[in-house]
């Protein structure tokens, strides 16, 4: 996707779920990065996990569909698709922390230019803590995805030199989806993939990175 504006959270879902290759086992973690589940090609063959124990879950359920025994981690009611199973929630960590997902997709508070991530605390003395299966999403899955606002609401950046937060996991996250752009971070530092109703020179500025 090229736009001439900002993305919201719903077209960012659409451009990840563009980006998942075909045949992944996926999970989508708590909050925004659930969206994507309603942009999947009905072909694509992904398989999205839950780590409150379902594997093949569907889209956000309305309407009839819903079933309140049927939902992702974060309670919201879903679909399944053919073939769903369902299992214990210590079967479900045990596909996480085995290396048995292609792609996992969580939200931030921070991701440093290396790959660090921070998405369960704050560190403030009245912040409540949910570290939920992050951490052992970011060092069980092959590919940790980022869908997060590339600014705080006072306008800093949350993709960082270093993260400032308590550590979720180390050099864990290999790309960032934002709102304002893509980018690919790791050992290498961060690169700029793509931009959204910004130049990249804008962004380079901003976050204090050099261009190549």
């Amino acid at each position: 996707m090229t736009a001439d504006h900002r993305l919201s959270m719903d077209e960012l879902a659409a451009v990840i779920a563009r980006d998942i290759p075909a045949g992944a086992f996926v999970n989508l973690g708590i909050g925004q990065p659930t969206k994507i589940a309603d942009h999947l090609p009905a072909d694509s063959g992904v398989v999205l996990h839950t780590e409150n124990g379902m594997l093949n879950m569907g889209p956000k359920a309305e309407g009839d569909a819903v079933d309140p025994d049927l939902t992702n981690a974060g309670k919201v009611p879903v679909t399944e698709l053919p073939g769903a199973a369902y299992f214990h929630h210590a079967d479900s960590f045990a596909m996480m922390r085995g290396g048995h997902l292609d792609v996992c997709v969580l939200g931030a508070y921070q991701v440093a230019f290396d790959g660090d991530l921070a998405n369960w605390h704050t560190g403030e003395p009245d912040a409540i803590p949910a570290v939920g299966g992050a951490m052992d999403l970011a060092i069980g899955a092959k590919d940790v995805y980022v869908m997060m606002t590339l600014f705080t609401r006072s306008g800093e950046p949350k993709l960082v030199p270093r993260c400032t937060y308590p550590l979720t996991g180390v050099g864990c996250v290999s790309r960032v989806y934002t709102d304002c752009g893509v980018f690919d971070v790791g050992p290498d530092g961060v690169r700029i993939r793509q931009t959204y109703g910004v130049s990249a020179d804008e962004l380079a500025e901003r976050l204090g990175i050099t261009l190549p």
